[in-house]
């Protein structure tokens, strides 16, 4: 019984769905210290799943075109009169299905239509992907800005922590400002704590985009000073025609239309054509066989697969004005977003960013020498802290922005 079962139960686990349904592990990337962003479009172009996914249904639909083209099989037919053998009569036959109302032309069509959409599909996921890549690396590099800027933050916290104890131990300030300071402190390192749990995840973001877990790099390379720049909002909007997601709802009509000719041409029926043979045992001789078949429309005219294939084609057309309307906002709020991002930052880092700093130094140096209060400090601490992270969050808005438009357009 133990031989017995032992087979069947291998059988049985090398049947599970579960285990036809496993995929082999990707291949395990070596670790990078310095992530460019060339590198990470890169990877995620080769490694990408959905990619992959849409490269699989280009190929698929080649061959769909393949079998759109094929003729129809002819049939051979053979029937027996009477079982005895002296008296029976053999019929062979051999049809021919003739096509008629060009529906292979029209079924060949549809398919290199469907093709071509499959094709448009694949840009357009490539576009996406890699605006995808752009908002994620940013992202990984807004978020090591932020890292660096908490570590400021809590620096800059214990100098005060430092400064105000021997301002105390002299004294010539209240402990109630020590308590103050050393709360601050403690806030700045939970800020930390926040600021490097996100840029955890967006390590991890960035690295799904390639299909993996874990990120393998320890930092991603970007300049945050450089403002991302694009063409004005006139010339995007006149770029909006081009963008992949468009020329694939314009090839979508033209399958849908494709199709309405296909339906169409099925209405008219086809002709089969039959040659063969006629052997009557009884009378010793062999009769040649002529026969032509053709359906008779009366009921049955495709009426409601044309007027399916028809109110098909409105809607891809409907489809397609709704997206070009929606697209061509998407584009004009990015482009505004993007163009006020950039007066922002151009403000932060030619007046806001000076000042505060400025400011912060003053009142340092004024508290050490007994001048200013530790609220003075405390505020323009604050102020500096506050445009710091401003001048970041307007910096990951003009990324975001500029990844947007990029993805819109299919840059």
């Amino acid at each position: 019984m133990r031989r017995l079962l032992l087979p069947s139960g291998l059988a049985a686990l090398l049947l599970s769905p579960f285990v036809a349904l496993a995929q082999p592990a990707p291949t395990p990337l070596p670790h990078t210290p310095r992530l460019t962003l060339e590198q990470a479009q890169d990877l995620a172009v080769a490694r990408s799943f959905e990619l992959a996914a849409a490269r699989a249904e280009v190929d698929a639909t080649q061959g769909g075109v393949r079998q759109a083209a094929a003729p129809r099989n002819p049939e051979l037919n053979t029937s027996v009169e009477d079982t005895r053998s002296a008296t029976r009569t053999t019929t062979t036959t051999l049809a021919f299905p003739l096509e008629l109302g060009g529906k292979r032309a029209a079924r060949v069509g549809a398919a290199e239509r469907t093709r071509e959409l499959a094709a448009a599909r694949l840009a357009q996921a490539q576009a996406t992907l890699r605006a995808d890549v752009v908002a994620a690396y940013f992202s990984v590099v807004v978020a090591q800005e932020r890292v660096k800027l908490a570590i400021d933050s809590a620096g800059l916290a214990s100098r005060v922590v430092g400064v105000v104890g021997k301002r105390v131990a002299a004294g010539r300030t209240s402990p109630v400002d020590a308590a103050r300071a050393s709360v601050d402190a403690a806030n700045a390192q939970l800020e930390l704590a926040d600021a490097q749990a996100q840029l955890g995840s967006a390590r991890q973001a960035l690295a799904v985009l390639w299909g993996a877990l874990e990120a393998h790099f320890d930092a991603a390379v970007g300049d945050l000073d450089a403002t991302p720049q694009r063409a004005s909002q006139a010339v995007l909007l006149q770029q909006v025609e081009s963008a992949p997601a468009l020329a694939a709802g314009r090839i979508d009509i033209a399958r849908r239309e494709a199709d309405l000719g296909l339906e169409r041409s099925k209405a008219v029926p086809d002709l089969v054509l039959s040659l063969g043979a006629k052997r009557d045992n009884e009378l010793g001789r062999t009769q040649a066989v002529i026969g032509v078949s053709i359906p008779l429309p009366l009921f049955d005219r495709n009426q409601g697969a044309v007027h399916e294939a028809g109110k098909r084609a409105e809607k891809a057309r409907d489809e397609y004005a709704a997206a070009r309307v929606r697209l061509m906002a998407d584009v004009s709020q990015a482009a505004r977003q993007l163009a006020t991002a950039q007066a922002s930052l151009q403000a932060l880092r030619e007046t806001v960013l000076p000042a505060t700093q400025q400011a912060y130094d003053a009142a340092t140096t004024g508290f050490e020498a007994g001048k200013f209060a530790f609220l003075d400090v405390i505020d323009a601490q604050r102020s500096l802290l506050q445009a710091r992270a401003r001048t970041l969050n307007t910096v990951a808005a003009a990324y975001q922005a500029a990844a947007t438009l990029d993805r819109l357009l299919g840059r």
